[in-house]
């Protein structure tokens, strides 16, 4: 990759945070090598994940900022599929759990179980559940019981559980992705607000074009399939969350992300639109998310600092679901794209 590859398209060189020139040519140096990983991961992901090239990206990011995502979508869209080959590509330990309304929290974080050796002896032992592993799919997650679904927020959050009063850490890293089919409703738990905040973005998975569709149609139905090959490893993963961290970003990004967030808060708005129809707003993990996935997005584009496209880029999928209508906007048939567009407009 060229040094013209870094230039963002709206950077602010003058507010830009310089290090010492040393560190500057490291940091450089360490950006390039992960682009280049990152751009391979993203070819082989794309080989069997045909026609979602924005959710792929979307997910991809999610990882890097060091987040969890919840991939919305009608059945058949790829959602499992996308999951498995990214974990496969990334060389993450991936599991899989089927969320069902009789699915005990005990299922998902594991238990202790009583041993008897050969002496005769007994002693509890711990079992690790199916979320000791590096990549969690949960698969319908709206469709277990709230008492299973808090049971994924300290591991979310805190990258540990609590079994019997021990703590039991989980590996590194550590990353959720969420599935949830928007069509059927009945005899599903819409998950809290609490559980919403958790997830870095809400990813929404549309119907493939005309050419991709037949593409999928024709490399699905032959004798033979598209697999993807790990190019990546859990260590080169948490490598590229850690030069996310250290990209530099420009004040005028920076105060976009800040004034986002802030706008689209009924308590600390300056917009009317926003005042009337928005009953809650986003808080500030939600700033926290896009400073850090505006960051991932520019590694993955392969640029070293990230800019106000990518703010805006990631507006919907950090902020829609932090975010609710009141009845009253919901009646008369208010949409929240809308007004996160509206706000976009003063970005600048």
């Amino acid at each position: 990759m060229t040094s013209d590859a870094f230039s963002p398209s709206r950077a602010e060189p003058a507010n830009m945070t310089i290090s010492s020139p040393p560190d500057a040519i490291q940091a450089a140096a360490m950006a390039d090598a992960t682009a280049a990983r990152l751009r391979a991961a993203r070819a082989e992901v794309g080989k069997v994940i045909l026609g979602q090239n924005r959710v792929i990206d979307l997910a991809l990011t999610s990882l890097l900022a060091g987040g969890h995502a919840l991939l919305v979508g009608a059945p058949g869209l790829g959602k499992t599929l996308l999951v498995t080959t990214i974990g496969r590509v990334m060389g993450l330990d991936a599991r899989r759990v089927q969320f069902t309304p009789d699915l005990m929290p005990s299922d998902i974080l594991g238990s202790e179980i009583l041993d008897e050796d050969a002496q005769g002896r007994r002693s509890f032992r711990f079992v690790a559940g199916p979320v000791f592993c590096q990549l969690l799919m949960a698969d319908e997650i709206n469709r277990a019981s709230p008492r299973t679904q808090s049971a994924l927020l300290q591991a979310m959050q805190e990258h540990h559980v609590a079994i019997a009063g021990t703590d039991h850490a989980l590996p590194r890293p550590f990353h959720v992705l969420a599935t949830q089919n928007p069509i059927e409703q009945e005899g599903t738990y819409p998950l809290p607000e609490a559980q919403l905040d958790r997830f870095m973005m809400q990813i929404l998975l549309d119907f493939p074009d005309l050419e991709a569709e037949r593409a999928m149609l024709l490399a699905t139905t032959g004798t033979t399939q598209a697999t993807a090959e790990p190019v990546m490893s859990a260590h080169d993963v948490i490598a590229a969350q850690q030069v996310v961290r250290a990209l530099p970003t420009g004040e005028k990004v920076v105060d976009a992300i800040v004034r986002l967030v802030r706008e689209a808060r009924p308590e600390t708005t300056s917009t009317p639109a926003i005042r009337d129809t928005v009953a809650w707003g986003p808080g500030p993990r939600a700033a926290q998310a896009l400073m850090l996935a505006t960051r991932a997005r520019a590694l993955l584009d392969g640029r070293l600092s990230p800019t106000l496209d990518d703010v805006a880029a990631l507006a919907h999928p950090v902020l829609a679901h932090r975010m609710a209508l009141t009845f009253t906007a919901r009646a008369e048939n208010q949409k929240l794209e809308q007004l996160i567009d509206g706000l976009l407009g003063h970005l600048g």
